[in-house]
């Protein structure tokens, strides 16, 4: 790195001026200042694609120029991932292949073991919400209304993860949560239920950077901690029965708490299932994934139709029924027993959580 000091007096501020004029020339020559290549200004699609190629980022297979509606735009392609994307920000398309790559892993760590994948999954990742909203309106057709009240973040249809830049952090949380939504269901034989599906999104919201990968922290969700811990002090808790066997649309209809309690329960119980007594149900949890993996759950006949062809709208009746008896099956049918458990890790979790 070079750094340039101003000094004060004159004659010393003619000489350093000099001095920076030489080493800007140098610069220029190598074509090296600032890691930017000699293609392009940083801040075009030309020039964003030399800085990244010039990173030479471990994740990033190859950089391609995008056209779409909205102009020229780039192409990130990594081993498991297209990203198209018309965001011209250096810090987060250096880190955005690393991360999905890193979810990626996150993923196939729910898992008993990994699985093999051909087909790359496909990521919209748009520069503002307007471009978000345009690319939405055509991309959902008649769905369209329901995915533009979305208020900031990301959703998973049609195949792809759609989303906008509404910061890092967020941004990334928000792809983290939707890329687990297209990771099942572009993989697994069987639908999850509802609490599962959402419950496990969640793990991946809060991450840690390292040297161009991440590290998923689910304990250090505020968010979800801080609900949880509201839901505990309003004694808003759902049942453990009831919580598995609902989905988000039933608890929207009613109010913030619903919501917010369904949410951060769901997230508590797989933590839960993975983490607590050190880990005695983890294997029953990813048998359960598994078994939906490669559709082997005990389902009946009528059941079985609508877990696999995802072109059969998902019913509440369906999802009360699975989430009972995936539940029972996998993991306990003693519920007063389990539930007794799984408050204490609810409590555990929150103590040292302190609401503003």
């Amino acid at each position: 790195m070079i750094e340039f000091v101003m000094l004060c007096t004159p004659v010393r501020r003619i000489y350093d001026m000099k001095k920076i004029s030489v080493i800007w020339a140098i610069c220029v020559i190598c074509g090296c200042f600032s890691g930017v290549s000699l293609a392009g200004d940083i801040n075009t699609p030309t020039g964003m694609a030399a800085y990244l190629k010039n990173k030479q980022l471990p994740t990033l297979k190859t950089i391609d120029l995008w056209e779409s509606q909205f102009g020229t735009g780039l192409k990130l392609t990594t081993a498991h991932y297209e990203i198209y994307t018309n965001l011209l920000d250096p810090l987060m398309l250096s880190q955005v292949p690393g991360f999905v790559e890193s979810a990626y892993r996150g993923y196939q760590s729910q898992l008993p073991k990994p699985i093999e994948t051909s087909a790359p999954l496909t990521i919209y990742l748009f520069a503002n919400r307007q471009q978000w909203e345009v690319f939405t309106t055509d991309f959902t057709g008649p769905q369209a209304q329901m995915y533009l009240k979305i208020r900031a973040g990301a959703y998973y249809v049609n195949g792809a993860c759609v989303a906008y830049n509404i910061g890092r952090e967020r941004t990334f949380s928000s792809l983290g949560h939707e890329g687990w939504h297209q990771f099942n269901s572009r993989l697994f034989k069987y639908r999850l239920p509802s609490w599962l599906d959402e419950g496990i999104a969640m793990q991946f919201e809060i991450t840690e950077y390292d040297k161009g990968f991440f590290t998923f922290t689910p304990d250090r969700n505020g968010y979800r901690l801080g609900s949880l811990k509201q839901t505990l002090l309003k004694d808003k808790i759902i049942p453990l029965k009831t919580l598995i066997t609902l989905n988000p649309g039933e608890v929207v209809t009613e109010n913030d708490d619903a919501v917010a309690a369904f949410y951060s329960q769901a997230y508590a119980l797989v933590r839960f299932l993975r983490e607590d007594d050190y880990g005695k149900r983890l294997a029953k949890y990813q048998k359960l994934l598994f078994d939906g993996l490669n559709g082997q759950w005990p389902l009946a006949q009528e059941d079985m139709i609508i877990a696999a062809d995802r072109n059969i709208p998902i019913t509440v009746n369906w999802n009360h029924e699975i989430g009972k008896v995936l539940f029972e099956h996998y993991i306990d049918s003693d519920y007063e027993k389990i539930e007794k458990q799984y408050l204490i890790f609810c409590r555990k979790i929150t103590y040292s959580v302190r609401l503003r």
